[in-house]
């Protein structure tokens, strides 16, 4: 099934096992922004989580972004805890491959940083972007409040009426909780902040070329 050309997600009973600690360490600071990668975070900064392709490209958007404090990748919406990075190619884990974002809401806002993620790929694809295939691919966005959540599903809509108008199918992007159900699993160390140690590494990130409308989502209250 996971060899097949068409990728399929595994179930809670055939993913693979993991293990109750990570096998490895992440670095203290976020070499471009030099802020710490893991938390706890000052307060008043917020944390988003976007899945959208090949997180190498996907973190360069975000930390690039004004406002944005520290991100981090990692793995997160599978099964297998502590999962390797081998392991989640694997197709056998169930896990995206995330980008973290901690920002300050008075400098940048959650619907800025929904609009990029839309932007940055094409979320119609399914479990790819581009030449990636594999369910670590897909397009997700885990959200971290009710006010997030409702912002997302309501950027999803406005998308989908700009992507149905220029001849897209239908958005397959996940808008799920960052619950217990989906923790956040950082990535190695060499992936955290791939390509500013490889400026000339693998970037797979590409958007349908078509804007995001912004100020859609409903206000908190």
């Amino acid at each position: 099934m996971f060899l097949s050309r068409t990728p399929v997600l595994p179930t809670p009973e055939q993913a693979l096992r993991g293990r109750p600690e990570p096998e490895f360490s992440v670095p203290e600071r976020h070499t471009v922004l030099g802020n710490p990668l893991l938390g706890p975070y000052p307060e008043g900064l917020e944390v988003a989580d976007f899945a959208l392709g090949c997180f190498w490209g996907a973190e360069r958007k975000f930390w690039q972004t004004e406002g944005v404090w520290t991100t981090l990748v990692g793995y997160q919406g599978g099964y297998t805890p502590n999962p390797a990075y081998e392991e989640v190619c694997s197709g056998l884990t169930g896990h995206t491959e995330v980008v973290r974002v901690v920002f300050d809401p008075s400098k940048v806002s959650y619907e800025t940083l929904l609009k990029l993620f839309w932007e940055s790929h094409d979320p119609t694809q399914g479990f790819r972007q581009g030449n990636d295939v594999g369910t670590q691919y897909r397009s997700a966005i885990y959200t971290h409040s009710p006010a997030q959540a409702d912002r997302a599903e309501a950027s999803r809509e406005a998308y989908q009426k700009v992507l149905t108008g220029s001849g897209y199918g239908e958005i397959t992007t996940h808008v799920l909780p960052a619950d217990e159900t989906r923790p956040f699993y950082p990535a190695e160390a060499y992936h955290q902040q791939y390509l500013d140690k490889n400026p000339a590494g693998y970037c797979g990130i590409g958007g349908t070329g078509l804007s995001c409308p912004i100020g859609v989502a409903k206000a908190e209250g």
